[in-house]
């Protein structure tokens, strides 16, 4: 099986910390140059001190706040007019605040939308074009199980990331004839600093201590335990490889077993 990703440019998003992050060092190990984004240029600095380039990569970073898609177009395209075609983009961003749906503000909606599914589009109309002359191109989106099943209390973030997934499999259609695919990458409870906070805020809602929740939701997967980043990085190397060239326009969950649905 060829994942060998030498010679291979990849985008990754959000790759300062949690899965992002270790996207990021997987791909590079796989000999890929990796161009990181995210919007604390210190942070970003370390990781790319971290990046494995024993394959002789060059790798970089765009400093870039994902709140503000045209500043993030106008870096882009600063970026792209330097440097070679992208092969392969991973749109990874922070998910929205928790809460009900009915207690979100519209803001709360465009905002989430702004960030997620417009910087992503964004993203894809600036690269799409050298992956077509190439020949070779992969879209991977991180989103959520909730693309699936709705996680009760992320309101927004159930909404928003459904919009991703939909306007993912649209744009499979569109680019796969053209040697791209477009798939989602859908994480279950993962070892991150986001998961972190949404256990502690729900413990202190229910009364109950952190150590109760992770007990409870981990006894609601049946590998009985949360994934590390690394192996939800470990399934986009394969989607971003030559090997997985016929796999395009779904949504594959990395969670352990514990969706419901197939």
């Amino acid at each position: 099986m060829n994942i060998s990703l030498h010679k291979k440019i990849a985008f990754v998003c959000g790759s300062t910390q949690g899965i992002g992050k270790a996207i990021a060092l997987e791909l590079a190990s796989q000999g890929a140059s990796v161009v990181l984004l995210g919007r604390n240029a210190t942070k970003l600095n370390s990781v790319l001190n971290e990046l494995d380039n024993s394959q002789d990569q060059e790798h970089h970073f765009i400093k870039a706040d994902f709140s503000f898609p045209n500043d993030l177009k106008v870096k882009v395209e600063e970026y792209m007019e330097e440097h070679a075609a992208v092969h392969i983009l991973v749109n990874n961003t922070g998910g929205p605040a928790a809460g009900p749906a009915m207690n979100a503000s519209p803001k709360n909606f465009t905002d989430a939308f702004a960030s997620h599914l417009i910087c992503n589009h964004i993203l894809v109309q600036e690269l799409a074009d050298g992956m077509k002359e190439g020949g070779y191109g992969r879209i991977i989106n991180i989103i959520s199980t909730s693309v699936k099943e709705p996680i009760q209390g992320l309101g927004v973030s159930n909404t928003i990331r459904g919009a991703v997934a939909s306007w993912s499999k649209t744009i499979s259609k569109e680019l796969g004839p053209f040697g791209i695919t477009v798939n989602n990458v859908l994480p279950g409870f993962t070892n991150t600093d986001r998961l972190n906070d949404l256990l502690a805020g729900k413990a202190e809602k229910a009364g109950k201590t952190l150590d109760q929740v992770i007990n409870e939701s981990k006894a609601l997967i049946p590998a009985g335990r949360f994934a590390s980043p690394g192996e939800i990085a470990d399934v986009v190397a394969f989607l971003a490889s030559p090997s997985a060239g016929y796999v395009n326009g779904v949504n594959i969950p990395v969670d352990g077993g514990r969706l419901n649905t197939l």
